[in-house]
């Protein structure tokens, strides 16, 4: 352990990796609410935070996981179209709200070029928020899953046997990857319609 005069410990959810306090002053300096992403080895999920001193409010929140339970989803609950699916769903909560503009909080996560939580940003973006985003380019064929579609496609041909053991949990709930697309547009419709 360091010691000496000039030596001060960071607070402890910095020394564990948890908060980058300087990100969150500017976050409490802006003075608008914050989009936050959090994308774990199963699930994606989104909050809009509002600063409070005696701690953050959460005004609406979406979890991957709904998109299965209520809009019959039936791909995986971390992969590119279900984060877009969940921001959009967050999206049209937060529109409920009266909520327009916010700042996203992408939290310790390095962004990088093609990464999900930019296609969580661009469903609530889509949804009629207002979230300043930069110039980060959006594949829309990503969005609909298009490229897992090509894949599968591709895989089916070439390996049969490897493509039913990649996919078989995609085929376990009874869908083809090969039809992920038109999966996207059905289950974007039922978000739409339900007005969540």
């Amino acid at each position: 352990m360091a010691q000496g005069p000039n030596y001060k410990v960071k607070f402890r959810r910095r020394r564990e990796g948890k908060t980058n306090y300087y990100k969150r002053y500017t976050y409490v300096k802006s003075k608008t609410d914050r989009l936050v992403v959090r994308i774990t080895n199963n699930y994606v999920i989104v909050s809009l935070m509002r600063f409070n001193p005696k701690g953050d409010e959460t005004l609406a929140m979406a979890h991957s996981i709904e998109l299965s339970k209520k809009f019959g989803w039936k791909g995986d609950l971390n992969n590119t179209p279900a984060s877009y699916l969940t921001g959009f769903l967050l999206g049209i909560r937060a529109k409920k709200l009266n909520v327009q503009k916010i700042t996203a909080d992408i939290g310790l996560f390095t962004p990088s070029i093609g990464a999900r939580v930019f296609y969580v940003i661009k469903g609530a973006i889509d949804a009629g928020l207002e979230i300043p985003m930069g110039d980060v380019e959006i594949d829309k064929d990503r969005i609909y899953g298009k490229h897992i579609a090509e894949y599968a496609e591709k895989l089916e041909q070439e390996n049969p046997e490897k493509f039913n053991k990649q996919f078989s949990k995609y085929l376990a709930r009874g869908l083809n990857p090969k039809d992920l697309p038109s999966h996207v547009e059905e289950v974007l419709n039922k978000i739409k319609a339900s007005g969540e």
